[in-house]
């Protein structure tokens, strides 16, 4: 493997999916692409931009990301990892799918959030529609175990 996409979220079980993602990374020395999809900017009806205050709310978020992407990314490189991250706005699993493509992945890492079956059919997963829609290997790292 020489180009592995790593799928983070923030969220807890995020810093498992990284590990997994690095190991394999190190094991193949392979370049690791850190990637945390971001909501697309919210559409307004009547206005160009939206109002101010939703606008500095969302860079401020933004901001907020790209800093803990780059302490992600800054972790990878001091255990020896070559690591590019990445923060881009859009439909998760469409630009994930993308920037795969992109960046000539042979795999994808991503975390599973172990929600229920009806958690799943109500708000839905973006691991399952990775795994329905990507064209190359997943890793699904599991959630740890609860104790």
């Amino acid at each position: 493997m020489k180009n592995i996409l790593t799928a983070i979220d923030f969220s807890d079980r995020a810093q498992s999916v990284v590990k997994a993602a690095a190991e394999l990374a190190r094991t193949d020395g392979a370049h690791l692409w850190l990637v945390h999809v971001a909501a697309p900017d919210p559409d307004f009806v009547g206005y160009d931009a939206g109002p101010a205050h939703v606008r500095d709310d969302r860079a401020e978020r933004l901001h907020r990301e790209h800093k803990t992407l780059q302490e992600s990314a800054r972790w990878l490189r001091d255990a020896g990892i070559e690591v590019t991250p990445l923060l881009v706005q859009g439909h998760t699993v469409e630009t994930l799918n993308k920037l795969a493509d992109k960046h000539k992945a042979d795999a994808i890492v991503v975390g599973s959030h172990g929600h229920s079956t009806l958690h799943k059919w109500v708000v839905g997963s973006v691991t399952e529609s990775l795994l329905k829609s990507a064209t190359r290997p997943i890793l699904v790292v599991p959630p740890p175990k609860k104790p």
